[in-house]
């Protein structure tokens, strides 16, 4: 699904306007959370190590460290959120 364009000498409906906000919401999500995989490099550079299944198993690692860091980085609020009251 894509967003919704302005016609020409027009505007949009209010309806139109909600639903593109919406979706942009989603697209920056995945944006983000792709984002925070490439940070380990190894994802972004070409790999010449042609076994077998080793790209999806180093993109899955990434993921995974991704993951890793979120759920640290929430708890790590909770924890400090509770320190200051």
């Amino acid at each position: 699904m894509s967003a919704e364009k302005k016609p020409r000498g027009g505007e949009l409906t209010a309806q139109q306007k909600r639903t593109n906000r919406r979706l942009a919401r989603v697209r920056v999500r995945g944006e983000h959370a792709l984002a925070g995989v490439k940070i380990n490099r190894i994802v972004k550079d070409v790999l010449r190590n042609l076994a077998e299944g080793f790209s999806d198993q180093v993109r899955l690692a990434a993921c995974g460290l991704h993951n890793l860091r979120i759920a640290r980085r929430r708890h790590r609020r909770k924890n400090s959120d509770a320190y200051f009251r």
